[in-house]
């Protein structure tokens, strides 16, 4: 039923869709039981050392034989900022002492690199698919997971981002479009031009040779219709996934997602220092004013993980990060292998009905 193959192909899978990463929300169990399910599970790694890494990817081989992602970040940590930091902490400080926490720590990296410690491990697990957030890992690291079997992956937001990954090696390009949920893969922040997929995807098809894979506020059988009809080969679905119960986010979380249609989303950097896009709820409203002040990412999330923490203790969805696309309105709250099989019939309706 599928209009194009290659994706399918490449990654070894029976249907082309991705269950976006989402690192911090997903777990091996929503990986092995969407791969079994014949889509590509994904589990976001951008805070795993090699210990935890080889644990959990033990876990998804335990789960499944099927082929798998394994997904992390590649971005340069900022220097410090003194003066900032302390802007911050004041702006930061009334919502520190409503929660009853101490003093707003000084801001620190919260993501291990993207080192030899952990390309060793990938090296020993060889993982079906590698994908990269941000741009891509060095040449050499990019050679050595290739060699040892592993496709690789990455995300752009503009045709020219495509290009620079095909040409870094990337097998196959996610086309994210802004109605993406959590942080985009823009490879410099500054320059992200906002582009939305039904304008983003046909670009990105037009630049690049490889498969092109659609993403961002893309929840249901029309969306991933509509995605081969831009010209892609596969579709990478996040938000829809966070609903189910194989996902690792807490019940704040969860409940409050079956309500985004009516809470709706918004852009906000405050949060962990990168343009990113969540439920609106109080901290984001709040906030909105400062977000020029906002640290450089991951150093503003430092400061805003405690205070996510203390949030959810207290039973309050107010001050959670809750990463969520524009396409939130359509979740259902399903077993992801369901899901999938409900994407699939959905997708083979509206095909049929063109």
């Amino acid at each position: 039923m599928w209009p194009r193959k290659d994706l399918m192909e490449l990654l070894g899978i029976a249907h082309p869709i991705i269950q976006a990463p989402m690192a911090g929300s997903t777990t091996p169990a929503i990986v092995a039981a969407v791969s079994n399910a014949g889509g590509l599970g994904s589990l976001g790694c951008a805070r795993d050392t090699a210990g935890s890494l080889r644990e959990r990817g033990d876990d998804i081989r335990r789960g499944t034989n099927k082929p798998y992602n394994l997904n992390f970040f590649v971005h340069s940590n900022p220097s410090p900022d003194p003066e900032g930091a302390a802007r911050m902490a004041r702006r930061l400080k009334p919502y520190y002492d409503e929660l009853g926490l101490a003093e707003v720590p000084a801001p620190k990296t919260i993501y291990p690199d993207f080192d030899d410690s952990i390309i060793d491990a990938l090296l020993a697990l060889r993982p079906p698919v590698v994908s990269f957030h941000y741009g891509m890992a060095a040449p050499e690291a990019v050679a050595a997971l290739k060699k040892s079997g592993s496709v690789i992956l990455s995300s752009a937001t503009t045709a020219e981002e495509a290009r620079w990954l095909e040409d870094a090696g990337a097998d196959a390009v996610i086309a994210q479009g802004y109605e993406a949920g959590g942080h985009r893969g823009t490879r410099e922040p500054s320059t992200d031009t906002g582009l939305g997929g039904i304008a983003l995807i046909p670009q990105v098809v037009d630049a690049v040779s490889v498969p092109v894979i659609a993403a961002g506020g893309i929840a249901d059988g029309r969306g991933i219709a509509a995605a081969f009809a831009l010209g892609a080969s596969g579709v990478q679905i996040g938000t829809a996934f966070l609903s189910t119960p194989d996902s690792g986010i807490n019940p704040l979380y969860r409940s409050a997602l079956m309500r985004g249609g009516a809470m709706g989303t918004a852009l906000t950097r405050t949060i962990s220092g990168r343009m990113a896009r969540g439920l609106r709820n109080r901290f984001v409203e709040e906030m909105r004013p400062y977000e020029d002040e906002s640290l450089a990412f991951p150093l503003q999330y430092s400061l805003t993980g405690p205070l996510q923490a203390a949030s959810a203790a207290k039973g309050s969805d107010e001050m959670l990060a809750m990463w969520a696309g524009q396409g939130v309105a359509l979740n259902r709250a399903m077993p992801a292998a369901e899901l999938i099989e409900t994407l699939i019939e959905e997708t083979r309706a509206v095909l049929a009905g063109l």
